[in-house]
């Protein structure tokens, strides 16, 4: 957004398969933001990601290794919405019924409400729970074979997805239920699970090295993209954002011939020397212009 404006606003128009897309996202500076594809408004920004198949690498993303297991969990959610979009509702169905849950417990500790009221909102974290978790484990069943290969060809050898976690029954809640109203807070259940991401049996976030780090997130989106055009519906666009500085000559052409295989990609870089293939189409921005120069 440019100093003193009031908003800004970004376009896209192309293709998406046979059909046309324009997507358009509008955004003022109280933080609203309101999105359109193809003429229509959609609910909420986050639909883009389900109805457009776009797979981002930015150097931020290393919180997905390096992060905390929720940083992990909200990535593997996000990939069930894009591999299993009939059941991309699941994460944010069973928050809400884990916020009620918590609420429940806190009400009961306070003396505001019966254990009975509990029952409702036990079931039904248990009941979307297991959903959830069998999702994320297909999930990730579809994702390990393609980022063990990834991450072999990247230079990341022995490279592995596990989930650490399984789904909590009504029963099992019932037997925590005096800690949980100690705590107001339910203890068991895919909200605190995690996945590992490791490299030779070792835990790529404890014991993995900030190159090795960014080699298994850029793995993860490579691995994504490759599921989702096994999958069909076409493959989707990867957006690689200064992806190359600290990859060496070796890797760097090891990723120019893994993008080759998957469909359109977008690489940004600092200089044209740091690709190490001629792109399709090169595009300089300088002073606020946007030049092909291929």
């Amino acid at each position: 957004m440019r100093l003193g404006a009031s908003g800004a606003r970004v376009r896209v128009q192309g293709a998406n398969g046979a059909g046309p897309l324009e997507s358009e996202v509008l955004l003022d500076v109280l933080g609203s933001r309101q999105a359109r594809l193809n003429g229509e408004r959609l609910r909420s920004p986050e639909q883009l990601r389900h109805r457009l198949r776009t797979l981002v690498f930015t150097p931020d993303r290393l919180v997905v290794v390096k992060g905390g297991p929720a940083a992990r969990r909200a990535y593997l959610d996000r990939s069930v919405g894009r591999l299993l979009p009939a059941r991309a509702a699941l994460p944010v169905e069973y928050a809400a019924a884990l916020g009620q849950r918590n609420a429940a417990l806190r009400r009961v500790a306070a003396g505001a409400s019966s254990r009975d009221a509990l029952q409702v909102w036990t079931q039904a974290v248990a009941t979307l729970g297991q959903e959830l978790v069998a999702a994320r484990l297909e999930a990730i069943a579809l994702l390990n074979g393609p980022f063990r290969e990834v991450a072999e060809r990247l230079g990341l050898p022995g490279a592995g997805l596990s989930y650490e976690g399984a789904a909590a029954t009504p029963a099992e809640l019932e037997a925590l239920l005096a800690r949980d109203l100690e705590r107001g807070t339910t203890g068991a259940g895919p909200h605190l699970h995690e996945l590992a991401i490791t490299a030779r049996g070792r835990d790529l976030r404890r014991l993995g090295s900030q190159g090795e780090q960014r080699l298994a997130v850029l793995a993860l989106v490579l691995a994504e993209a490759a599921a989702l055009s096994e999958r069909g519906g076409g493959t989707p666009l990867l957006l690689l954002d200064d992806v190359l500085s600290e990859l060496d000559d070796e890797r760097r052409r090891a990723l120019a011939e893994l993008v080759s295989e998957v469909g359109q990609t977008v690489v940004t870089a600092t200089s044209a020397s740091a690709l190490p293939v001629r792109p399709a189409q090169e595009l300089t921005i300088a002073d606020s212009r946007v030049v092909r120069t291929t």
